[in-house]
């Protein structure tokens, strides 16, 4: 995968095309793995003179379940996984005394639409970056990354003895 998406908003006749391609993508990946949820989080990538930024948005996701590393040396992966989580109260017959273990919930969803499960996201460098010096923080559900380009490497010559 490049550093940029192939999917941008406002693509023109193009953009349901791309869309349709991206899903077919996830489908054929996800076949083998039907018991496992993925999802692809959204970022927006900028190249500075110095650095490549990257903000993602992964709402709701504590920052233990988000790794971050090189796979190679010009190749950032970003991957990590989330669960579903509810806070609502349970009906209150099931609080009067009856056994927690017997007690199962009988919601059922009308809609299910929360990004879960596991995700990964892959970036190529077209140039050489900084490795040792990248810094990434997580606020408000939006992960940032910064990836320093690394100077212009010197060539040394080598003399024959």
């Amino acid at each position: 995968m490049s550093l940029l998406r192939t999917n941008f908003p406002g693509s023109g006749d193009f953009g349901s095309l791309f869309r349709l391609l991206d899903d077919y993508d996830d489908h054929r990946s996800s076949r083998n793995q039907r018991a496992v949820h993925s999802f692809s989080p959204r970022f927006d990538i900028r190249e500075s003179e110095d650095a490549y930024h990257f903000d993602g948005e992964l709402p709701g996701i504590d920052q233990k379940d988000i790794d971050i590393e090189f796979s190679d040396p010009q190749t950032l992966v970003v991957k990590g996984h989330t669960e579903r989580e509810y806070h609502s109260e349970p009906p209150a017959e099931a609080k009067e005394g009856k056994d927690t273990d017997e007690a199962k919930p009988t919601h059922r969803f009308w809609a299910s639409e929360r990004s879960v499960g596991e995700f990964q996201r892959v970036f190529s460098f077209p140039t050489p970056v900084d490795q040792h010096n990248v810094k990434a923080s997580l606020k408000h559900g939006i992960l940032s990354i910064k990836v320093p380009k690394t100077t212009a490497a010197t060539s040394k010559k080598i003399t024959i003895e």
